[in-house]
């Protein structure tokens, strides 16, 4: 049968093997755990905000409803700006980052959703 280009591709199944093996040997449920306090502790403020509908946080993931669709043109830019890549989704900003990322690195990427969504116009 033939499928997808990449379809049993002898490199692509070893990476994908060597992948799961690495996150299987690693901490990976402590990592989990303490970026999701990360990202409790950082996207806080956000809650604050009159146009913030929500803040959700769940293992890994972090998000930040908004109560109107963002300016996805806009804000992706001002991310960029701000040295991190943020691609939000309609009324949602959203932070899925490594299991690998380090407290410093999370911090630069919660401290920039805040920034940028408190600069945003109403």
């Amino acid at each position: 049968m033939h499928g997808p280009t990449f379809m049993a591709n002898p490199l692509a199944c070893t990476a994908a093997i060597t992948s799961i093996k690495l996150l299987l040997d690693s901490p990976w449920q402590k990592n989990i755990k303490r970026i999701e306090l990360g990202l409790e502790k950082g996207l806080a403020p956000c809650r604050d905000m009159d146009r913030v509908n929500d803040v959700r946080v769940l293992g890994a993931i972090g998000v930040v409803e908004m109560k109107q669709t963002v300016d996805m043109k806009t804000i992706t830019e001002a991310f960029v700006d701000a040295g991190v890549w943020i691609r939000p989704f309609g009324k949602l900003v959203y932070l899925m980052p490594s299991f690998i990322i380090n407290d410093d690195d999370l911090a630069i990427l919660t401290s920039a959703v805040v920034n940028i969504l408190e600069g945003q116009p109403s």
